[in-house]
């Protein structure tokens, strides 16, 4: 198999592609609609979404910049000589979910249920970040125990936005 072919497998001729390509030529023919398929007829724009989706768009907001000042202000800290590596690390790890879960907590009005997904979403970041974050930059780990927990909660969070 030649990379050509290896190309064309995997835009046209896998199972899932043919799916796909088939579903929509089925709707553009007006043909009759694919057992469950929904199909969405009017478009929300996404200023409807933030407006009417609750304080979840806000609240992402300022997550995502005190996720960018906390990055700067990580990345220009100096951490004690002798855990360096071990501190910059927790605190690396505590500022990527910190952000990652802001860019989530922007998808929680297209949610079934918004304020569940995004009170998890959000009481798990802080709990989680938050506690790395203290690790890091006192380097006392006593609220160490706290991070499995938000850590379960982000978990909780990203499934409650599939039911």
């Amino acid at each position: 198999m030649g990379f050509y072919d290896f190309v064309n497998f995997v835009l046209y001729d896998n199972p899932v592609s043919k799916t796909v390509t088939s579903m929509v030529l089925n709707s553009k023919n007006n043909s009759p609609p694919i057992p469950n398929v929904t199909v969405i007829t009017e478009k929300t724009p996404l200023w409807k979404l933030a407006t009417e989706g609750g304080p979840f768009i806000r609240i992402a907001a300022l997550l995502g910049a005190s996720a960018v000042a906390l990055g700067a202000y990580g990345a220009h800290r100096t951490f004690p000589k002798d855990r360096e590596v071990e501190l910059k690390l927790i605190y690396d790890t505590a500022n990527r979910y910190h952000f990652f879960h802001s860019l989530a907590l922007l998808s929680i009005p297209l949610c079934q249920n918004p304020k569940i997904a995004g009170t998890l979403i959000l009481s798990g970041t802080i709990l989680f970040s938050g506690t790395l974050y203290y690790h890091a930059l006192t380097a006392d780990n006593k609220f160490g125990r706290l991070a499995p927990l938000g850590g379960t909660i982000l978990i909780l969070g990203w499934l409650s936005m599939v039911i």
